[in-house]
């Protein structure tokens, strides 16, 4: 069943959600943003542990509290963790005031109709049941969009509702992330199709259930402004997408009702061999600066 705290929290909360999924694609690449070269382990295991170490700190700092970080999302591995000498799920909450979300997609299909569709996520319910026992809140997943292509969005959509709906019947709020990327040349038109699109399944969701999505930032301010006030939806938070942290504070203050979920941003500008005061002011100045960009809008 859902938490009714934690389900007040992001329905009206003030603040942003911090995605500290990376998974093993791109843990490597955020190793690297904080200092960690690929020199510094031999093999996955090595590499999941400094990542969580990483996360544990971030996780550990004075500035992360639900005051300003409303959400977390976790990779599966970091769910499996303690933090503070607790489960990680446990320590978020119970420690830091901070809802727990479990990032379940297992990757990305090759690119068909200018998207990249989920691959399967075999023992999803399993995963699902793993997530309800562990104390999480909900869900993420995401999908890539490459072009302006209306078969491919609609799959995305099509493909992100069904496996969200597998997700709700869990009691678990599900995050559907259908990324535009920030480097295609119709990203625009790409946000217009998404937008019918996700109206439409959202028109179709039972009365009774709600999701949460998270967009790229859109190139019209406000793109998304009928999507923030749709009674199927809970919250939307918004992705970095790519865009340094000062550029996506920018876009993201223009959108009223929604609500940072940065990766990359927020780890920006921390380093591994940073003393524990200089990791704290800076962390907490990002916090800062991204909690006022969230509240802005």
């Amino acid at each position: 069943m859902v938490h009714q705290a934690q389900l007040a929290q992001i329905q009206s909360g003030q603040g942003f959600i911090a995605a500290l999924d990376q998974s093993g694609g791109s843990t490597p690449k955020a190793l690297r943003q904080y200092g960690v070269t690929d020199e510094a382990y031999t093999n996955d295991d090595e590499m999941f542990a400094l990542m969580h170490g990483m996360r544990s700190r971030i996780v550990s700092s004075p500035a992360f509290t639900g005051e300003k970080v409303v959400g977390a999302i976790l990779f599966e591995m970091t769910m499996d963790r303690q933090i503070e000498g607790r489960p990680a799920a446990e320590a978020l909450w119970q420690n830091h005031g901070v809802v727990p979300f479990l990032k379940v997609d297992k990757g990305l299909r090759d690119l068909h109709n200018g998207v990249q569709l989920m691959k399967p996520i075999d023992g999803l319910d399993t995963l699902l049941q793993r997530a309800v026992d562990a104390g999480m809140f909900g869900t993420k997943m995401r999908s890539v969009i490459a072009e302006a292509n209306p078969d491919g969005i609609n799959a995305i959509v099509v493909q992100q509702f069904e496996i969200g709906k597998q997700i709700l019947s869990h009691g678990l709020v599900p995050i559907l992330e259908p990324e535009v990327s920030i480097a295609i040349a119709d990203k625009a038109e790409a946000e217009n199709l998404l937008l019918i699109a996700l109206t439409k399944a959202l028109d179709a969701l039972p009365a009774d259930q709600q999701v949460m999505l998270k967009l790229t930032l859109p190139e019209t301010p406000n793109q998304y402004l009928s999507l923030v006030n749709h009674p199927r939806v809970l919250r939307i938070v918004a992705l970095s997408g790519g865009y340094d942290r000062t550029e996506a504070n920018a876009r993201l203050a223009q959108n009223t009702g929604i609500i940072a979920s940065f990766s990359r941003a927020l780890t920006e500008g921390l380093s591994a061999d940073q003393s524990d005061d200089a990791f704290h002011a800076h962390l907490a100045a990002t916090v800062d600066s991204i909690y006022q960009a969230s509240v802005a809008g």
